[in-house]
């Protein structure tokens, strides 16, 4: 039996040929899942539109790395992101275990190759030390015996045992499993359509089906600020950021040991690129930062680039064959930390502005969707990230 919807959620009466819910969903990456499956687990009726495009989670690397990631002046980020990390092995769990969600627990290696690059690193060590982030200095000696490819030119390397990586695809697949099983709905058509009768919304259209529901969360990922039917005073502050992603493979019928076995994350002449190793001699290597709109073209200068920076690095990646090219479209926000919390729509909820970190995200972000949609306050590592923090930026501007 499933349990009691929550009891602060009144149903909305449906429109002729419309039908009813306690809550629907915009958008289908990780981040709308994870809200369906933890709103569906304390007992509310949801449906999730999903528009059939691709999904950022679906193209990002996995890296779940609050300390390499910890960047000044973003410390309310850095501390969810802690608390996601520490937490997502039961996460994992929860989504049927690491035979499921594969995770890796080697670390991330920080390196750089010039006297520049390395003298960035430094200060961004000694920016993160101060906040209390462990992080292990190692020789060159130790990091060659660790990842035995790495090109000569690098020496040392930084070591962030904590950070963690996961096959983000598998992720995506066991939510939507989760959701599913927790009694979610999904409907698959075109964009989404919000619908706003006397000022609250009440539910969408897509297409020629409209579902109504009490409450509507927004978690279009970098589509959010161009949902139809949001009024304008209620758009999320979201800019798609454009990434470029690689992903190498061995060559069939070539075995050997893999090429990498920690995360790395280097800067190569001021520019930055990381290469997560899968279990099965997969390399994802990403990725490019560009405001583009939502043009998601795969362009020839960016994939050069991604190479050529990875072979300087990691030379051996020339060995490797270049399986996948895709892009995806980061949700970016003025801070980088999420938009999560009542928008100034009764009835419509915000969750999304994740940007590179939505799928170490997603897991707390659903469990405070559904916290917060019950009638709950903010917890604290969520009182600064709510959507209404930029009006009031904009009110001291």
């Amino acid at each position: 039996m499933r349990p009691h919807r929550p009891s602060n959620l009144l149903r909305v009466m449906p429109a002729k040929g419309a039908t009813a819910v306690d809550v629907v969903v915009i958008g289908a990456g990780v981040i709308g899942l994870s809200c369906a499956w933890r709103l569906a687990q304390q007992g509310a009726e949801v449906t999730v539109v999903d528009d059939g495009g691709p999904a950022a989670s679906d193209v990002a690397a996995g890296m779940l790395a609050p300390v390499t990631e910890a960047a000044f002046g973003e410390e309310p980020l850095l501390r969810l992101a802690c608390h996601a990390v520490a937490t997502y092995p039961s996460y994992v769990d929860e989504l049927g275990g690491s035979e499921v969600v594969p995770v890796r627990h080697e670390g991330t290696l920080s390196v750089g190759l010039t006297a520049d690059d390395r003298a960035e690193l430094a200060r961004l060590t000694t920016y993160r030390d101060g906040l209390g982030l462990r992080t292990e200095q190692l020789t060159r000696r130790d990091t060659r015996e660790r990842e035995p490819f790495l090109a000569a030119s690098v020496g040392g390397a930084l070591l962030a045992a904590d950070d963690l990586s996961v096959d983000n695809r598998a992720v995506r697949a066991a939510l939507r499993a989760q959701a599913r099983a927790a009694g979610a709905e999904m409907l698959t058509g075109g964009p989404a359509r919000l619908q706003v009768d006397a000022g609250r919304a009440v539910g969408v259209a897509v297409g020629v089906d409209e579902v109504r529901a009490d409450v509507v969360v927004l978690a279009a990922g970098a589509r959010s600020s161009v949902v139809d039917g949001v009024p304008e005073h209620a758009l999320p502050p979201v800019v798609p950021v454009k990434g470029h992603v690689l992903r190498l493979r061995p060559q069939p019928g070539r075995h050997g040991p893999p090429a990498l076995t920690h995360t790395v994350r280097a800067l190569v002449h001021g520019r930055e690129v990381y290469l997560v190793p899968r279990a099965d001699g997969e390399l994802v290597v990403g990725a490019t930062v560009e405001h583009q709109g939502l043009d998601d073209t795969v362009v020839v200068a960016a994939v050069r680039g991604l190479l050529r920076d990875a072979h300087e690095v990691l030379p051996i990646v020339d060995e490797l064959a270049l399986a996948e090219v895709s892009t995806g479209l980061r949700p970016g926000t003025p801070d980088n930390a999420p938009v999560v919390g009542w928008s100034a729509v009764p009835g419509l909820f915000v969750a999304t502005g994740h940007y590179r970190n939505g799928i170490l995200l997603s897991g707390v972000t659903g469990e405070e969707v559904a916290r917060q949609v019950a009638g709950h306050p903010p917890s604290a590592l969520w009182q600064q990230l709510g959507p209404r923090r930029f009006t009031l930026q904009e009110a001291h501007a």
